[in-house]
């Protein structure tokens, strides 16, 4: 009797912990966010009242006609970036090295990186596009609030440093392979790991597994003063499959789109020398009117 009122008590303590974290951890999340607002968008509540935020359509919203018409356009993309021969495989490859190794040839990968993307950049443009004609997202909308112990992006950004602004994109992945975010914007200048700081005000701050240095990446473009109005796409590119453990040619992603504190987050899959995905896009709308209210995202 004894022994099963001691496995009662550890099994109710265990759960009071585990309730108690979780209570913390999303406590910790909702601090951290507000202390990002305040701390990188003084004034977004602001200007949330002069502007509207129109999102875009995405693949869930077409009829059966659109989604064939769809899935042609992105076949054509996916022929196209072979046609290009933009597959990095194609070009230098490597294999799974030990730590110290790694951290040796961490210089003459960095360099190669550089060196194809020059050789490449014509290409890279014609593909880009490309992609940016489309005008239908690829995202599956997820739940509106997710629950804290499945939510870390805050808590990835804070390590890596990536500040917080009035338009904030995101992308977290959950292995070594290296995907990269292009922010196409109103100016029509496209933000990327070539381009990291845009006449209209956006900056990639964070850009990660150029080497594969971390299972739990994130990536993050930010205007941290005034976003210019007009219309944003976002695309998502595998740019690098790391073989390194296990490491699998498709990956899942997840990308937060948060327009004047307001977010709204997407998830996806994308594979080795598939095309860039166009995931979603919104429109800034500078608004005359008064009204607090606007269009979600």
């Amino acid at each position: 009797m004894n022994t099963v009122a001691i496995i009662l008590g550890f099994i109710a303590f265990c759960v009071v912990i585990t309730v108690a974290v979780r209570a913390l951890r999303a406590r910790r999340l909702r601090e951290l966010l507000a202390a990002r607002r305040a701390k990188y968008n003084l004034n977004f509540a602001e200007r949330r009242r002069h502007v509207q935020t129109v999102r875009g359509r995405q693949v869930e919203d077409l009829d059966e006609e659109e989604i064939t018409a769809y899935e042609q356009r992105d076949a054509a993309r996916n022929q196209n970036i072979h046609f290009l021969r933009l597959l990095v495989a194609d070009l230098f490859d490597e294999e799974e090295l030990e730590p110290e190794q790694e951290e040796e040839q961490r210089e003459e990968q960095v360099l190669a990186r550089q060196s194809w993307i020059e050789e490449h950049q014509e290409g890279l443009d014609q593909h880009a596009a490309l992609v940016e004609e489309e005008e239908i997202g690829s995202g599956v909308t997820v739940m509106a609030e997710i629950a804290p112990e499945e939510d870390d992006i805050e808590e990835r950004l804070e390590r890596e440093g990536g500040k917080g602004g009035e338009v904030q994109l995101s992308l977290a992945w959950d292995d070594y392979n290296d995907l990269d975010m292009h922010v196409f914007c109103p100016s029509g200048e496209r933000i990327y790991f070539n381009n990291k700081n845009s006449e209209c005000g956006g900056e990639l701050d964070v850009d990660m597994n150029v080497r594969p240095v971390s299972s739990n990446p994130v990536e993050n473009v930010v205007w941290t003063g005034q976003a210019p109005p007009g219309k944003y796409k976002i695309g998502v590119h595998f740019y690098k499959h790391h073989r390194k453990r296990r490491t699998k040619k498709t990956t899942s992603f997840r990308l937060r789109v948060m327009v004047h504190g307001k977010s709204r987050d997407y998830s996806g899959t994308i594979t080795s020398g598939s095309a860039m995905q166009m995931v979603t896009s919104f429109t800034l709308k500078p608004n005359s009117s008064t009204s607090t209210k606007s269009v979600p995202l």
